[in-house]
């Protein structure tokens, strides 16, 4: 038996594997058969099994006996599931081209004088834009409690501060309405829409739809069983969701609010062309505020009813998207097939190779930052966030060569910039859609690196925003 015991390693439990895991520096702790010292996992470690274990073909992780490989194979986990009714293979993905296809140039590869000219094209595409976003760090009373509890650390103030930030920003844009289903994209653990459900526990006929592509554990699912609102959860990557054939969609038949915080990277786009790119029948081309009226209760302040009859739900051809608020992140997580605003680019004279250029630039927006927020950490120890974690990881995009060619603030700069150019394609593909948006802070910087949000509402709803806001 090939054991590596290292000193002062205790001996196996009693009827427990006696094959040392290096990696773990401890004991397998897989039970054993009657009269064995080895599980099977381990049995080809010793000289105890007569039988040949071999790795999984649907996932080499785990073995089997080679004479049971065929019964094994129809029970595995790791087995494909079959594919739920809303699944459709690439169906948000966005099409694929032939100039997609070339080489992509790293930016260490690159010459100064290249670096130079691609800041130049990135500031003559934003001239005429706006790029000055206002500050809009608002709260909730839902979330007034919890903001007040001192038992929350650090990390759980400042998700807590974003969530009630995100509230308040869709409550001055009206999109916490009743008769309404909310679709959290990125959904994680589903606080989001726990929030918004707090806030609109008063509300009538509101349901909440979370997806999510990975298995989540302690989600606050659980704590709205006994609740009017429907929470449902799809496990499925938005690249692949067809939320007209979604059944909490089909059922309920109610106009739809996107939502997500920090969505990263490509996922906005995905989530993007997941509300707008497939959510129409043929015959409806009005524009989203006709769209809307046309089931607003009349004499009802605006608010929209239920579809009184199960008619035409079931071919899951017509989706209507009433407003979107999503806190953007990680840009350098793009990608040019999946990006709803190639038109847009197109227009200013660029394509794929700068958009990967600006896109691996935009990590240069949180260099510094994520250095001052190290040293500022109260405890050398205290936990990172899943957005620290990740910011970090952009950091390595950093090449060593540049240090000599710019400052950390001018770098700082540029990729700030390369962030708003990417998000202006986003708000020129939501305007093309009847949609009024807007790009603002939602928070402050030592709360969140990323901390834009971005909005949009069908047009003649902004309008009436904004009379009644200067009234």
């Amino acid at each position: 038996m090939e054991e590596s015991v290292a000193d002062g390693v205790s001996a196996p439990l009693p009827g427990r594997c006696a094959f040392y895991v290096a990696k773990k520096k401890r004991y397998c702790k897989m039970l054993v058969g009657r009269g064995k010292t080895l599980c099977g996992e381990h049995a080809n470690a010793g000289e105890e099994s007569e039988k040949k274990r071999i790795p999984c073909p649907l996932d080499p992780k785990h073995t089997v006996f080679e004479d049971n490989l065929a019964k094994h194979l129809k029970k595995c986990n790791s087995k494909e599931k079959p594919k739920p009714i809303y699944y459709m293979k690439d169906i948000n993905a966005g099409s694929g081209s032939e100039d997609e296809t070339k080489e992509e140039i790293t930016i260490a590869e690159r010459s100064k004088e290249e670096l130079d000219e691609l800041i130049i094209k990135l500031k003559t595409a934003l001239k005429g834009l706006n790029t000055k976003l206002i500050e809009n760090s608002l709260s909730h009373s839902a979330l007034h409690e919890p903001l007040n509890d001192p038992k929350n650390g650090d990390s759980a103030f400042k998700h807590l501060k974003q969530q009630a930030s995100i509230l308040g920003n869709m409550e001055l844009l009206e999109l916490l309405k009743p008769n309404r289903c909310y679709i959290e994209f990125g959904a994680g653990k589903g606080k989001l829409s726990h929030w918004i459900h707090i806030a609109l526990k008063e509300a009538e006929n509101v349901h909440f739809l979370l997806v999510e592509r990975s298995s989540t554990r302690f989600k606050v699912d659980g704590k709205h069983k006994n609740a009017d609102s429907t929470f449902d959860r799809l496990q499925v990557d938005i690249q692949h969701l067809d939320l007209r054939k979604a059944p909490l969609l089909r059922e309920k038949g109610l106009p739809v609010i996107g939502v997500g915080k920090h969505l990263c990277g490509a996922a906005t786009d995905l989530a993007l062309r997941c509300l707008f790119e497939h959510n129409c029948s043929e015959e409806d081309d009005e524009p989203p505020t006709k769209r809307v009226k046309l089931h607003q209760n009349e004499g009802a302040c605006g608010d929209i009813k239920p579809a009184s009859s199960t008619k035409g739900r079931e071919t899951g051809k017509k989706l209507i998207v009433s407003g979107l608020a999503i806190a953007l992140c990680c840009h350098h997580r793009c990608d040019w097939r999946h990006y709803v605003g190639k038109e847009f680019f197109r227009q200013k004279g660029l394509g794929p190779e700068e958009f990967a250029a600006f896109q691996r630039m935009s990590s240069w927006a949180t260099c510094g930052m994520r250095k001052f927020a190290s040293k500022i950490r109260e405890k050398p120890s205290e936990l990172k966030t899943d957005e620290e974690e990740e910011h970090e990881m952009s950091e390595k995009a950093l090449p060593d060569t540049l240090s000599g060619l710019m400052s950390v603030e001018d770098r700082e700069q540029i990729g700030w910039l390369c962030k708003r150019l990417i998000d202006h394609g986003r708000l020129y593909y939501l305007q093309k859609k009847g949609f009024e948006t807007s790009l603002k802070y939602y928070t402050s910087r030592d709360v969140s690196l990323e901390n834009v949000l971005l909005t949009a509402v069908p047009a003649a709803n902004q309008n009436r925003d904004e009379s009644q806001q200067t009234s």
